[in-house]
């Protein structure tokens, strides 16, 4: 294995081109092999991106030795039995969010790969972006202080309904496992806990998937939580930490730059009423922070990922993480009445 990570990129689709174009720029990682569907695809996608090895199969991939490493980038549905099939294979997984269509899949895949040894991380890269790092750095030092309120939003329209995966239910898709996810776990993340209850609502589409929600939590530990997700709907993608001393503004929460990735550290004035004579002044009322990756957001990701299976230091994500953040999907995909297939 060496000093840097081997890549095998399992699927050619958008997010498989946004990953190794980070990868490209990240310190620990290389390219080694990719694999499709068909030959003329997985050719194309490696020359593309200058990768030595294309596979005309996903089995091909998975068992070439020149790969220390896997990237599931398939369709929702298939992160499950491919992420088992790599692990089985003796590599190591980073598999797209959702890590599986359902917890009980996300149990059995980290299952098996404590049995196997190998290393499974769901791939949400705003968590290793020093964004995120610092946000939490901002919480944990009591800038806002207690905190009790967290505010998400993530977003989009889209015109291309046919063929689009977001839209198959047959493919576990819908508006929640594909951007509600994201607001989840950084709720979580914040909140530092699992949520005692939710709530969702949601607009079901003509192709069985829900293509908007709104949803609550509550922790535990008093704070709410809402967030709104949808793949028809345009808001401003932001997300908000409150808490009794003032609040956390992230403009680009989800997929922050590489240069000047910022959040605002904000504090209100409070009623006149409230504030003692001769108050001394209080903190300036906005205060933005600048923070720069050094590279691409993907590429920070591999080499978080590079620095686990190399160094051993702790994952971004635990498999806790990923099975809690499951969980919560399923439940809120049942209140509004999503099913996938068996």
């Amino acid at each position: 294995m060496g000093d840097r990570l081997r890549w095998g990129i399992l699927g050619t689709g958008n997010i498989a081109r946004q990953y190794c174009t980070g990868v490209k720029s990240s310190n620990r990682c290389t390219l080694a092999a990719v694999g499709s569907r068909t030959g003329v695809a997985a050719q194309t996608f490696a020359d593309h991106f200058d990768i030595p090895t294309a596979h005309g199969t996903y089995e091909a991939l998975i068992h070439d030795p020149s790969v220390d490493a896997i990237y599931v980038s398939l369709p929702n549905s298939l992160h499950h039995s491919w992420t088992l099939a790599a692990l089985r294979a003796g590599k190591h997984v980073l598999c797209e969010k959702p890590i599986a269509s359902n917890v009980m899949q996300a149990r059995e895949m980290f299952d098996v790969a404590r049995q196997s040894g190998k290393l499974l991380v769901e791939a949400f890269m705003y968590r290793s972006h020093p964004l995120t790092l610092a946000v939490l750095e901002a919480v944990k030092g009591g800038e806002i202080g207690q905190v009790n309120l967290i505010r998400t939003s993530f977003c989009y329209r889209t015109w291309r309904i046919n063929g689009n995966i977001r839209f198959d239910r047959e493919l576990a898709g819908g508006a929640l496992m594909d951007i509600g996810c994201y607001c989840i776990d950084f709720s979580r993340l914040i909140a530092g806990q699992e949520p005692s209850s939710c709530s969702a609502a949601g607009h079901i589409h003509p192709h069985g998937v829900d293509d908007l929600v709104v949803a609550t939590m509550s922790f535990p530990n008093g704070i709410l939580a809402s967030f709104t997700c949808g793949m028809q709907t345009q808001v401003d993608n932001t997300a908000y930490i409150c808490g009794t001393d003032g609040y956390i503004e992230i403009p680009i929460p989800w997929k922050p730059p590489a240069v000047d990735a910022q959040f605002t550290v904000a504090h209100g004035t409070p009623p006149r009423m409230d504030l003692p004579k001769n108050a001394p002044p209080g903190p300036p009322p906005r205060q933005t922070h600048r923070i720069s990756a050094g590279m691409d957001l993907y590429g920070v990701e591999a080499d978080d990922f590079a620095a686990t299976v190399l160094d051993h230091s702790p994952p971004r994500l635990s498999a806790e993480d990923s099975i809690g953040n499951m969980r919560l999907l399923d439940e809120m995909r049942k209140q509004i009445g999503v099913v996938f297939p068996s």
